[in-house]
């Protein structure tokens, strides 16, 4: 089973606690939230268990492996976190080719399934400059999902969706929950929030008992 451990995990930039204290443990199979207002720290937090930012003081271990000891990034990750920065002049096939072109996990007919299920239209000759705010975030839920991570994390994955691509996020976040993957979302949406299985409240980069 996937298990991530936040062993009193703070960070501090430019004299600024923006992490304090941290003590979780995110389990597979289970759809987590991060709950708070803008600056609270719940990005931040997606960003540690992502290995972008290293901490300060403490650790965080994903399957018994130090992060930033043992390995520089987990080893099974996907992530959107804030909004996407993709080439705008590429299509949007292009751009996830030429992300998964790095770990090479796979090609161009898993990148076509994977946008047809976020209901973009692989052969979509438009380039990203001319996606409207809800192509670019399932352009960005693509690129978390295209290679089947087995570690979700997301940022307002419902921000800027219609119904139906809201309804498409439920059924992908209760496809990666049977499968056994960790879900983390991080939002002060309810309608993200109602995703969820177990709800962290985040404020002043401290976890609210």
């Amino acid at each position: 089973m996937q298990k991530i451990i936040l062993n009193n995990v703070s960070k501090i930039i430019k004299g600024r606690t923006v992490l304090s204290g941290i003590n979780i443990k995110l389990e597979g199979g289970t759809i987590y939230g991060l709950s708070g207002i803008n600056g609270s720290g719940k990005t931040m937090l997606l960003r540690m268990i992502a290995g972008l930012i290293k901490p300060t003081t403490g650790a965080v271990f994903i399957n018994e492996k130090e992060l930033h000891k043992d390995m520089d990034f987990p080893e099974d990750v996907g992530a959107l976190i804030e909004n996407p920065d993709f080439w705008p002049s590429y299509t949007g096939e292009e751009a996830l080719y030429s992300i998964a072109k790095i770990k090479k996990q796979i090609g161009i007919p898993e990148i076509q399934k994977t946008l047809e299920y976020v209901g973009l239209k692989p052969n979509d000759s438009r380039t990203i400059k001319k996606y409207s705010l809800g192509m670019k975030k399932r352009l960005g839920i693509a690129q978390a999902i295209m290679e089947n991570p087995k570690i979700l994390l997301l940022d307002e994955p419902c921000n800027a969706l219609d119904s139906e691509g809201e309804k498409m996020v439920s059924q992908l976040l209760q496809k990666k929950k049977e499968e056994g993957a960790i879900v983390v979302i991080a939002s002060h949406a309810q309608n993200d929030l109602a995703l969820c299985d177990y709800i962290f409240e985040v404020r002043d980069g401290r976890i609210e008992s």
